[in-house]
């Protein structure tokens, strides 16, 4: 269904019932990323998923966007929704947009997923953005689909998973230049390490252990800045390890879910 909010139109589905959860994507992704999770959560919980601005099926109004646009973005969905507390679950961009909203809007989140995500980009991110975005507007996003998967996955799982591979490869390639343009310029400017100490809820980090897009060591940055927190590096996954290590992210997830939700 669509709901409006903050002035776009949101994509979002609920389904199970019991204490709500929020899943946010990554860039170029949509509330599909999910699938793999949706069977083990939805036993237990309201899954809320939803395509960020600026992809799949929402709203793709001409950028920059902004983290607190976005945070603002939720603030209205939830409204909208009646949602008045949630767990989050967000990767990459999702779990950057969870930051920016948990300090924005503290008390909102029971609990916090953070996964294969960064508080801070090194000082040469703005570059390599940049030129990622020249690229897309230039070429569109087929010029970009092959080297972000090669970012995403392992090779070995690459190889193995060619039917993964079609289907997120074309998740990429339908993802609205304007929407890829505006999400990369919020999250090249991503700068929250500094406030994490904020955030009090519980929170889970983790990490496929050779994701090189938001590596380990970014990580273990919000671990350190944000106490009480708990840090978990997946094996043999890349960028998108709910999706090439379902498992191993799914029994992680339940088990802090189990600790922490009311």
């Amino acid at each position: 269904m669509k709901v409006k909010a903050n002035g776009i139109e949101i994509n979002c589905e609920i389904e199970g019932s019991g204490p709500w959860i929020t899943l946010s994507h990554s860039l170029a992704c949509d509330l599909h990323m999910w699938d793999e999770q949706m069977d083990a959560l939805t036993k237990k919980y309201k899954v809320l998923r939803f395509d960020t601005r600026g992809h799949g099926a929402s709203s793709a109004p001409p950028g920059p966007y902004t983290l607190e646009q976005m945070a603002d973005d939720v603030h209205g969905l939830f409204a909208a929704l009646g949602i008045k507390h949630t767990h989050w679950i967000g990767l990459s961009m999702g779990g950057m947009i969870g930051q920016t909203y948990a300090l924005k809007y503290p008390g909102v989140f029971q609990s916090l997923v953070l996964a294969d995500t960064t508080s801070r980009h090194p000082p040469d991110a703005e570059k390599i953005w940049s030129e990622r975005i020249r690229v897309t507007q230039e070429k569109g996003m087929d010029a970009l689909a092959e080297s972000t998967l090669e970012r995403w996955f392992t090779e070995p799982y690459r190889r193995s998973h060619p039917q993964v591979m079609k289907r997120i490869d074309a998740c990429i390639r339908a993802t609205p230049v304007a929407g890829f343009v505006g999400s990369g310029e919020a999250i090249s400017r991503v700068n929250l390490t500094d406030r994490l100490k904020e955030i009090k809820c519980p929170t889970l980090i983790m990490v496929g252990d050779q994701d090189y897009g938001t590596p380990p060591d970014m990580a273990r940055a919000i671990h350190r800045n944000l106490p009480g927190s708990e840090l978990l590096i997946i094996p043999s996954a890349a960028h998108l390890s709910n999706i090439e290590q379902p498992q191993a992210f799914n029994a992680a997830l339940l088990g802090f879910l189990d600790r922490v939700a009311k």
